[in-house]
């Protein structure tokens, strides 16, 4: 399965520190493994799949969409104000 990763979720993944990145790239192995593991949104947001997880204290959210042979990887960030900006993006 090929992963490609967005923009921004790039800039995101660039400023946390290496244990951080190692917790995110385990659950991005999780996803690719079982792709129906994050929750599927309804209205503006169908097709993308939130998956939740916690970085020692802090709940992050990683937004992604996939297809039989790609994973790709929209956004991550705090709840805080998520899905505002997830359709800001997307627009």
């Amino acid at each position: 399965m090929k992963v490609f990763q967005s923009r921004s979720f790039a800039r995101k993944v660039k400023k946390l520190t290496a244990a951080e990145k190692s917790k995110i790239d385990d659950e991005i192995r999780k996803i690719i493994a079982e792709p129906q593991i994050g929750v599927e949104k309804k209205g503006d947001l169908r097709g993308i799949h939130i998956h939740k997880f916690k970085v020692k204290t802090s709940l992050y959210l990683l937004a992604y969409r996939f297809t039989e042979d790609s994973l790709e990887l929209i956004m991550l960030g705090p709840h805080e104000n998520y899905y505002r900006d997830l359709k800001k993006q997307l627009k």
